[in-house]
């Protein structure tokens, strides 16, 4: 009964089928037309993104032979016709030929980077218009009766092709690219299912569908395989198809091997390389550290050996005056000059101490004075970019002839505790949504992107408020934008940000199925298809934003892996602005406006703070960060000096009794010490500032800190020496600081122009923020020497001077009754390192140990130095708290694109990238 039934369907079908060709196509001859002609428009259709085509009319007749501008004109549309110049039939007119290419050009303009497709797919339409052979491979199968004795409006009609023909016709143009949207033109020629998933059948039934809003009707493709056409009436089309690697022979090329896959040379491919540097067998890294120890150690036996073979000769200690080298006996010379000379200056400035204190204070204050005109960068360009480099000469063409990048305001929204869900879409099938694509959140984004909008900052100097279509990137009307025509990037653009469309549903049968399609549908279409201006679903909607560009995915969602929009963890919306150049005053209402921006972005967030994770970033975010971390960090600087001044002033004292206590102490030296590292640096700063070198934010974070720590050396070595080098008898007070400065002089000197000379040769890198760090920091640590070796000694003095009248620390007017002693006792941490560590460290096996560990140390050291990644992280610049940095970064690929999308265009995107590389 079953069987019975389906052959008596399957019968009624072909009867009908049958009933219906011999209807509107009865004859499949080669020679003979299925239509001719145009009759108006399709009246099934009340328009399209562009003026449609007229329709044909229903002719099932000969081909007509063409001649003259006919002939002319067949001949320059569609070349592969022309059978010579009285052998020439075709089944189109001249309106006909002119229509094709009318309707041909927007298509041509995105293969036109391949000749070769270009031709193949205008090839595809003209047999299909103009073929003398057309009934063998098209079948009308709906027409549009119209009155008064004209012939019917063809509607809809049945195209056959061989498989193979139109897999070739298809290849030739499935590389070829769009530059400026960066993706591929079958892309837009595929509906639904993008470059992806498009194939041959997918592209040609898309050209044919009257919902992509340019083809005037509807055009079923059959492709058949060979055993298909056996013996019947209509045989597939199989015509003449170029490859895309070939040339046309009348002038043009072949394609490039960008658009084509078979135009690239054949290259070998090599067997891959060890990356691993290698010396031999062994990694480069570890060799080298092998070679590098075993040549010092070469070196040090070298070195030591000669020393050490006449003790062991003669059993007794040698004379070290006995046999000095040369070397040794400059060494010696140098280092006596220098410290007679150090002496004799200690003794001076102990002698005048007043005068000496108050000449240091007025340079140190003179030189200060350059704060006030002080200029702090804080541009990530001026900051990090060399300025003769090669991006940044490019980088100032590009703004000097094109004017500067246009400026990013960024949101990202996700939804950590929102559960996915699945969608069954008629479309696609069933696909995973994740919980940030709901309708309340897309809502939510909605009502955030209007307001931001329409937001609307008031400006001083302009006296007015300042609005987003003043300053907006608007590329399709930069001389009047409205608000519609700002280049605003999200997932609500897909909607042309508008909530009934967002809320929009429809019923839609497809392939039998009925369903009701909603905005989960027509995202998923223009996800994978973002240049469709009608999609395939019965929404009927545009994926084109509101201001006339196309949305591309990555630019509305991130954290998906790979090409699953739909699983993506976050919303992304972008609003870009105009950039100008600085002094230009439209610069100030663009940041004024980034500072209305940023103030409803953080009400924003902590209004969404149990919906939404927030995180967002204006074009100023960056700078703003920086100079709220500098005046951050200034709290931390003052306590810093006040624990190294606390430290200074108790570890300095030498203590002889209880009672003396309050005299032993060095509070006021102490604060002198910190005093006199903080004036250098304040002074260093001050004559570049004089200079006009601009400052950034790591000089005012890291040099006062390295200040203070070369300072504080310095003066530890200097006042324990001169609390532990005996007073000779008669020896004046000057006499002995002279002595002691005279001692550890050299050592300081010496110290002091090694760690300049390191800071100046670190000036010799062309990035501004290394380099006047490095400038500053080296003058710094002069001056610091400098301001020692004058105001410092003077405190010393005048410190000793208190002390031997057993005056107060730091109340001089009130003296103590117990008297100096004749002996200071020597410290605990002294006497542990002169009977304890010294001892110890000196032994002959602990030298060796301690050579070798310092040798494994140093040999690991550049081991792993060679695994150091080179390379600037600005997340590292800022503060991990800060909505500059705190994007939700995956591991994965995708979801790193969160940070990079900056863009209206992907051409811009990608020349902003390179240059901040």
């Amino acid at each position: 009964m079953a069987e019975a039934s389906l052959r008596g369907w399957l019968l009624w079908a072909l009867l009908l089928q049958s009933a219906r060709a011999e209807l509107y196509t009865p004859t499949h001859q080669p020679g003979y037309c299925a239509f001719y002609d145009e009759c108006g428009k399709n009246p099934e259709l009340s328009g399209g993104l562009a003026a449609l085509s007229n329709v044909s009319c229903l002719s099932n007749t000969p081909a007509r032979l063409v001649t003259g501008s006919h002939l002319a004109l067949l001949r320059r549309i569609c070349p592969r016709l022309y059978s010579g110049p009285n052998a020439t039939y075709a089944c189109c007119s001249q309106r006909q030929l002119l229509s094709l290419e009318s309707s041909m050009a927007i298509t041509k303009a995105l293969l036109t980077r391949c000749p070769a497709c270009s031709d193949n797919f205008v090839s595809l339409h003209c047999h299909n218009t103009c073929s003398p052979d057309q009934s063998v491979f098209i079948n009308v199968t709906r027409v549009a009766v119209r009155g008064g004795g004209q012939p019917p409006a063809v509607v809809a009609y049945e195209a056959f092709y061989q498989r193979s023909f139109a897999e070739r016709a298809y290849d030739s143009c499935s590389r070829v690219r769009i530059p400026a949207a960066a993706t591929l033109a079958v892309g837009a020629m595929c509906g639904v299912y993008g470059s992806a998933l498009c194939d041959a059948q997918h592209w040609l039934d898309y050209q044919g569908d009257t919902g992509n809003g340019l083809a005037p009707l509807d055009i079923t493709f059959h492709l058949w395989e060979p055993s298909q056409a056996t013996g019947g009436e209509i045989q597939p089309l199989d015509g003449e198809i170029t490859p895309c690697n070939q040339s046309q022979g009348n002038g043009t090329t072949a394609c490039s091997c960008q658009d084509c896959a078979a135009s690239c040379p054949a290259v070998a491919r090599p067997e891959a390389l060890d990356a691993t540097f290698r010396l031999g067998r062994m990694a480069g890294g570890l060799a080298l550290v092998v070679l590098l120890c075993s040549v010092l150690a070469v070196l040090t036996a070298f070195l030591t050996a000669p020393r050490l073979r006449p003790c062991r000769k003669t059993g007794r200690t040698r004379d070290p005056q006995a046999s000095l080298s040369f070397s040794s006996r400059l060494s010696l010379s140098v280092h006596t000059l220098l410290s007679r000379g150090f002496q004799g200056w200690g003794t001076w400035v102990a002698s005048w101490p007043l005068t000496i204190l108050l000449v240091s204070v007025a340079v140190v204050a003179a030189l200060a004075g350059g704060l006030a005109f002080m200029k702090l960068t804080t541009d990530p360009v001026e900051l990090w970019s060399a300025p003769h480099s090669q991006a940044r000469r490019e980088k100032e063409f590009h703004d000097q002839h094109f004017g500067p990048f246009f400026r990013t305001n960024q949101v990202i929204l996700t939804a950590p505790r929102r559960p996915g869900y699945r969608y069954e879409s008629l479309l696609l099938g069933p696909k995973n949504f994740s919980g940030v694509l709901d309708t309340d959140l897309l809502q939510e984004l909605l009502a955030l992107q209007e307001r931001l909008r329409h937001l609307q900052v008031w400006s001083p100097e302009q006296r007015r408020n300042i609005s987003l279509r003043d300053i907006c990137y608007a590329p399709l009307n930069p001389g009047n934008a409205s608000l519609s025509d700002c280049c605003i990037n999200s997932l609500l653009q897909y909607f042309q940000s508008n909530l009934t469309s967002l809320l929009l549903t429809a019923n839609q049968t497809l392939t039998g199925q009925t369903a009701q399609v909603d905005w989960r549908d027509h995202f998923l279409y223009c996800a994978n298809a973002p240049l469709t201006f009608k999609d395939g679903t019965a929404l009927g909607l545009s994926c084109m934003a509101d201001y006339g560009a196309p949305v591309f995915p990555f630019l509305a969602v991130g954290g998906y892996k790979g090409k699953d929009y739909s699983e993506a963890e976050a919303l992304i919306l972008t609003f870009s602005l105009n950039n100008y150049l600085p002094g230009d005053p439209r610069l100030a209402q663009a940041k004024l406006w980034e500072v209305g921006f940023l103030e409803e972005m953080r009400a924003f967030q902590r209004r969404m703070a149990g919906t939404f994770q927030v995180t967002f970033m204006a074009e100023r975010s960056l700078e703003d960060e920086i100079s709220r971390t500098t005046a951050e960090d200034l709290p931390i600087f003052a306590i810093s000096y006040l624990v190294i001044f606390l430290y200074i002033s108790l570890a300095l004292g030498s203590y002889t009794s209880w009672r003396r206590m309050l005299v032993d102490a060095k509070v006021t030296l102490g604060l002198g010490g910190v005093a006199v590292a903080l004036g250098a640096v304040l002074a260093s700063m001050g004559l570049f500032s004089y200079a006009g070198v601009p400052t950034s934010v790591v000089v005012l974070q890291v040099v006062p800190f390295l200040g203070l720590a070369v300072g504080a050396d310095n003066v530890f070595i200097f006042v324990l020496e001169h609390q532990r080098l005996p007073r000779k008898p008669g020896e004046s007070l000057e006499a002995h600081i002279g002595r002691a400065l005279g001692s550890v002089g050299p050592s300081m000197l010496l110290c002091s122009a090694s760690e300049a000379t390191c800071f100046f040769l670190g000036a010799l890198t062309p990035m501004p923020a290394v380099r006047t760090f490095s400038l500053t920091s080296g003058l710094a640590v002069i001056l610091d020497f400098l301001l020692q070796m004058l105001a410092f000694v003077a405190l010393v003095a005048l410190d000793a001077r208190r002390q031997e009248a057993s005056r107060l620390d730091g109340c001089c007017c009130l003296r103590a009754q117990t008297p100096l002693p004749p002996n200071l006792s020597e410290g605990l941490l002294l006497r542990f390192f002169r009977k304890v560590y010294a001892p110890f460290l000196l032994h002959r096996v602990t030298r060796v140990v301690v050579l070798l560990l310092a040798l494994a140390l140093f040999g690991a050291c550049l081991y792993f130095m060679c695994h150091v990644s080179v390379g600037l992280d600005q997340e590292l610049a800022l503060p991990k708290c800060t909505t500059a940095v705190r994007f939700p970064v995956s591991d994965s690929d995708s979801a790193r694109d969160l940070v990079s999308v900056e863009s209206c265009t992907v051409s811009v995107l990608a020349t902003r990238l390179f240059l901040s590389t």
